[in-house]
């Protein structure tokens, strides 16, 4: 398989994930959605605006322009929570454009790109995306730990099963 299309498998789990994670939490309450669930950046929304500040203010920029904008991981950049979830998904489907522009050959290369702080860096690039979407699954996890110990439903994120869906419906 090609870098693309392995890449391409992995942005759209992102979005197929992301899509389920959010209608699932737009089920909640506001005030379950906003209290301290005992997550790392503590509620539901919390998290969300990190996954957003993470995948889409800081590393997107990096692979598409090489820079890095200043931002706290911890920035609430959306407090609404109908705009963060439609953020999320527009910023995850934009993964898939952005990765469907490059040429096979600049999985094999680096990322280069200056930091928040202005130090230039350069890190094998294929590995560092993989980075960047499992960051994103590790954090969909945690949400869906938090759902469950909350008793709500939790969407079924698995990647295995994402690919089965993909394999069944016949599209990639």
């Amino acid at each position: 398989m090609n870098p693309n299309a392995h890449f391409l498998h992995l942005a759209g789990y992102n979005v197929w994930a992301t899509r389920r994670l959010i209608d699932a939490v737009d089920a909640l309450s506001d005030e379950d959605y906003r209290r301290d669930v005992g997550l790392f950046f503590k509620s539901i929304h919390g998290t969300l605006n990190h996954l957003l500040v993470g995948e889409h203010f800081i590393w997107y920029p990096r692979f598409a322009k090489g820079a890095s904008p200043k931002m706290p991981l911890d920035a609430e950049v959306e407090p609404h929570r109908d705009r963060l979830g439609q953020a999320l998904k527009g910023g995850a489907a934009n993964w898939q454009a952005l990765i469907e522009s490059w040429a096979p050959e600049k999985f094999d290369g680096d990322l280069s790109y200056t930091t928040m702080r202005g130090q230039a860096v350069s890190l094998p690039f294929a590995v560092t995306l993989a980075h960047v979407f499992n960051h994103g699954t590790h954090h969909r996890g945690q949400i869906t730990a938090a759902l469950t110990a909350m008793g709500q439903p939790a969407p079924e994120l698995d990647l295995v099963y994402y690919l089965q869906q993909v394999q069944s419906e016949g599209t990639a």
